[in-house]
């Protein structure tokens, strides 16, 4: 909901407590606001797969129009492939609404030698296809995409809820690059880093970070996932780089209009996140994840300032994660991509978390005792911080972990 004037003091009041979350050490208390739990979260709009509150008329029309593109279900005839894992937007992204996350797990790989990354696009990289037309295994005689021999690294990566994500894309670069300490100069073992483009543009979305608009993200989200070509992405995905044989891809490129496009954009650009369920037991469980050091990178809210766009001005996001990059340790490690080196992650947005049902970026993770348990690198610390904690607190925070 957009600002108004009486609601400043008690944004500040938030905004001011979260920041000297950030400023003080593991072991005291957070200063949290009840913002949290009432207020910001409980204004019109705010509820699972509906719109931000407030949105004008030609917004919600976009919105509306956006849906529809993002359920369409697409065929061979009307773009789907030749290579693809899902007919639509919606196959993956379904539970609990449209826009949230889904069971499927994907494969991608890269390659690394010497410091640079390679996606190897040219050859089919980085999504390997699951799944081919019936065209497409006719004349190739393959049912989905091989693997890459090329590649040094292969990764699995789940289906991200995409609820709140407007939210993300409007919080500025400067947000994101104060709270990178590359070198780790204040020396707490954190040293996260913004993926930053050689053009300036700052990574938010991603496992890799490796998309800073909503229009980057959803236009390879529609080749990569669909094989459906647009004017970001004009080629089809090939094996190999070879030629696709005549008759393979029946549909005209681009397959999706710059019209239908820009709309599924907005109805991801306009999804309101999904409200945490706290209750005032609940406070221990977000003390405990502020003392113990979580909040250094799943940071609990970022502030979008202002933005041309009204209902994204000046709004608080409570997404938990500072959207940098940090390394996890070697096992977790898998593929490069961008800006980001095998074992470098974006900081996961907990928002949403208690829909998901397997954890980590491959699904490796039963539960979220076990995906803590499961970090390494600068999450070493905060980690063993987790584990020293007595059954009782971390059943607290678990709890609390699972109600966002």
């Amino acid at each position: 909901m957009p600002t108004k004037l009486s609601a400043l003091p008690l944004m500040a009041a938030l905004l001011a407590g979260i920041a000297a979350c950030d400023r003080e050490p593991p072991t005291t208390a957070p200063s949290v606001s009840s913002a949290e739990d009432g207020a910001l979260l409980t204004s019109p709009g705010f509820g699972l797969g509906r719109p931000l509150g407030f949105l004008s008329a030609d917004q919600r029309r976009l919105f509306d129009r956006g849906r529809v593109v993002f359920a369409t279900v697409f065929t061979p005839e009307t773009g789907k492939g030749p290579l693809f894992n899902a007919a639509s937007c919606a196959t993956c992204h379904v539970s609990p609404v449209v826009g949230g996350v889904g069971p499927q797990v994907e494969t991608h790989q890269t390659a690394f030698a010497n410091g640079v990354c390679d996606d190897l696009e040219e050859i089919g990289g980085q999504v390997i296809q699951d799944s081919g037309t019936p065209a497409f295994q006719a004349a190739l005689g393959l049912s989905k995409e091989p693997l890459l021999l090329e590649a040094t690294g292969t990764g699995h990566r789940t289906t991200p809820s995409v609820l709140g994500f407007g939210l993300l894309e409007a919080v500025p670069n400067a947000e994101i690059l104060r709270r990178a300490d590359p070198n780790d100069l204040n020396h707490d073992g954190i040293s996260g880093r913004a993926a930053v483009s050689p053009t300036g543009e700052v990574g938010r979305f991603g496992r890799k970070d490796n998309a800073a608009t909503l229009d980057e993200f959803l236009s390879g989200a529609f080749i990569y996932e669909m094989g459906i070509t647009n004017a970001d992405e004009p080629e089809e995905q090939t094996v190999h780089g070879a030629p696709l044989p005549a008759g393979v891809d029946p549909a005209p490129d681009p397959e999706i209009t710059p019209q239908d496009f820009n709309a599924a954009v907005s109805f991801v650009r306009f999804l309101a996140p999904p409200p945490p369920r706290f209750g005032f037991g609940d406070r221990r469980g977000r003390f405990l994840f502020a003392r113990i050091g979580c909040a250094s990178c799943h940071t609990p809210a970022l502030f979008t300032g202002n933005n041309p766009v009204r209902v994204l001005s000046n709004r608080v996001v409570f997404a938990y994660t500072d959207l940098l990059l940090h390394d996890m340790g070697p096992d977790l490690s898998d593929i490069c991509l961008a800006q980001a080196e095998p074992s470098e992650f974006r900081t996961e947005p907990l928002m949403g978390l208690r829909f998901k049902t397997a954890y980590l970026h491959d699904a490796r993770a039963t539960s979220i005792d076990q995906a803590i348990q499961m970090h390494g690198g600068e999450a070493t610390a905060a980690r063993n911080r987790y584990l020293s904690l007595s059954p009782a607190e971390r059943a607290t925070l678990v709890s609390f972990l699972s109600r966002l």
